[in-house]
């Protein structure tokens, strides 16, 4: 068995001053994939699942994580988010559900993370909806796709 290797930088962590950031419009989107049985998908679809409203659910978890992302992420800035946006896309050929989302403040600091989080906790409600029934769902490519706003401005996937 080995031995731990303790990491010592000589400083505690801490969060990123912003106070001399200036504040601007600013928007991140993100994106991820759950895949799923065509049954699991079908139910998710025509709104037969036993737990209810699949995506409605979802969404509402979705943006409940995007708001509590600085309780979760230890060095994240609380934000008020003045809009988040949770979108879903069937992909019937490979029997996948894609979650958009999209976050948007007027700040000092961006909102990647809580665009992030969104998508995962979107994802992480459609899989712990649906899994009685689809124990191998796999969730995967939750990645930032866009953001603006602030000092370094546009960057795109």
């Amino acid at each position: 068995m080995s031995k731990l290797t303790h990491f010592n930088d000589h400083g505690a962590a801490h969060m990123v001053n912003i106070k001399d950031k200036s504040v601007t419009h600013r928007v991140a989107v993100a994106v991820g994939d759950i895949s799923m049985q065509k049954e699991t998908l079908s139910l998710i679809k025509v709104g037969s699942h036993k737990k209810g409203d699949v995506f409605g659910i979802a969404r509402t978890a979705g943006i409940m994580g995007a708001k509590k992302t600085a309780d979760l992420i230890p060095l994240c800035h609380p934000l008020s988010l003045t809009h988040i946006d949770i979108d879903f896309a069937i992909d019937e050929k490979n029997t996948s559900i894609r979650c958009h989302c999209r976050v948007e403040t007027e700040g000092k600091t961006g909102v990647e993370m809580e665009a992030l989080t969104a998508v995962q906790i979107t994802l992480l409600t459609i899989y712990d909806m649906c899994k009685a029934v689809d124990r191998g769902m796999t969730i995967f490519n939750v990645q930032l796709s866009e953001k603006s706003g602030g000092k370094s401005g546009l960057w795109k996937r």
